[in-house]
């Protein structure tokens, strides 16, 4: 049931599928590769928007894979109405993109809320995404971040370390602002929220609980472990 903070909420979803295959040691991009019956992009985009009522869908992609994109999407998630943009060069520039394609949008308030995503995290679930956006609509920013065990690093620290995960979410005005003073400057930062934090200190980014699940597939063998999460 639909909450009325719901319902102020003007949602773009932006998944970012711009990359390439070497890492993963595939000619291929790895978000076109088959997860247990669908393609890992599929998996992402249907989560993705599942919590949403009609929420903009931006896939950001290498122009060169466009064909393939629409072909397979076709297929396997007819229902939903995507919009593509090219990507860039860097990841930063990605999202710069998405975000001066949808500023139309946010400017004239029909779009309120960005939340963006790394289409190669399939298992993130359309309750995380729910999550950070509801929180970024109300605080300003919002991502998931999950504790460091101490056994995963090779200093000694009192403080508290959490590894950070997407999406990310924050108010569209602020987020559209943040990467226009971005590209003025010729910052680049290594994802959103490092972007917010460099010119946006003042917005309240609040971390929400992330999840274990929610691996980004990079190397062949993460395929395989996405594979065992979904199988129980």
């Amino acid at each position: 049931m639909s909450s009325p903070m719901d319902k102020q909420m003007r949602v773009a979803v932006v998944l970012l599928a711009a990359g390439t295959g070497s890492r993963f040691g595939h000619s291929t991009n790895k978000v076109w590769l088959e997860l247990d019956g669908a393609a890992v992009i599929s998996r992402s985009l249907k989560n993705a928007v599942e919590s949403f009522n009609d929420p903009r869908t931006i896939l950001v992609i290498n122009p060169l894979d466009k064909e393939i994109a629409i072909e397979l999407l076709d297929k396997e998630v007819p229902e939903l109405e995507i919009e593509f943009v090219d990507g860039g060069k860097t990841r930063h520039e990605s999202e710069y993109n998405a975000l001066e394609y949808l500023a139309s949008a946010i400017k004239e308030g029909s779009v309120n809320v960005v939340v963006i995503h790394d289409g190669a995290r399939p298992l993130a679930s359309s309750e995380l995404f729910h999550t950070v956006a509801s929180t970024a609509h109300e605080h300003g920013g919002a991502l998931p971040a999950i504790a460091v065990d101490q056994r995963e690093i090779d200093i000694r620290t009192e403080r508290k370390l959490v590894r950070v995960q997407t999406p990310q979410a924050f108010r569209g005005k602020e987020v559209l602002d943040a990467y226009l003073q971005a590209k003025r400057d010729d910052f680049v930062g290594t994802d959103t929220a490092a972007c917010m934090e460099r010119y946006y200190p003042q917005t309240k980014s609040v971390a929400v609980k992330g999840e274990a699940s929610n691996i980004k597939i990079t190397y062949a063998e993460d395929l395989h472990i996405a594979q065992t999460l979904l199988l129980g």
